[in-house]
């Protein structure tokens, strides 16, 4: 077997080992809309788990006044201390810099008819790790959950 042979054999096996860790992904489908609430309230991964998170936003309102996005937030942290930190990031669509460290995944926000995903790994260690849509009000109105680890 030549060195042609050899790399092309050793890149297909890369490629099946790609595939097959993209298709292990649990993947979550979450809907977001003018009636201020996640469908999906409680998302459970095991430590590790590969997660692909889907957000489709079905309202019909603009995304100026009913936009929707997705944070995770480190275990412990509150997300109405996130949200309210939001209120000054309009212009970073209320994804606040500052608190950059405590963001796990995110989906950026999303107007009426648009979806956006994620894919990360769940944390290794068990616990409550909160998510919201940091969009002003939305988290104070019910639009929050839980990714529990266990």
């Amino acid at each position: 077997m030549n060195i042609k042979s050899l790399l092309i054999l050793f890149a297909t096996g890369l490629l099946a080992v790609s595939l097959a860790a993209a298709e292990a992904a649990k993947t979550v489908v979450i809907t977001a809309s003018d009636n201020l609430r996640f469908n999906v309230a409680e998302v459970k991964a095991a430590p590790g788990e590969s997660l692909h998170i889907q957000l489709h936003n079905v309202g019909t309102m603009p995304k100026e006044v009913m936009g929707h996005n997705w944070i995770l937030l480190v275990a412990g942290e509150n997300p109405d201390t996130y949200a309210a930190a939001a209120l000054s990031a309009k212009a970073e669509n209320y994804e606040p810099p500052a608190l950059k460290a405590k963001v796990l995944a995110a989906i950026a926000l999303l107007g009426p008819g648009e979806t956006g995903d994620v894919s990360f790994t769940a944390p290794t260690v068990p616990g409550k790790y909160p998510f919201l849509c940091s969009f002003p009000a939305h988290c104070a109105a019910g639009m929050r959950g839980v990714l529990v680890v266990k």
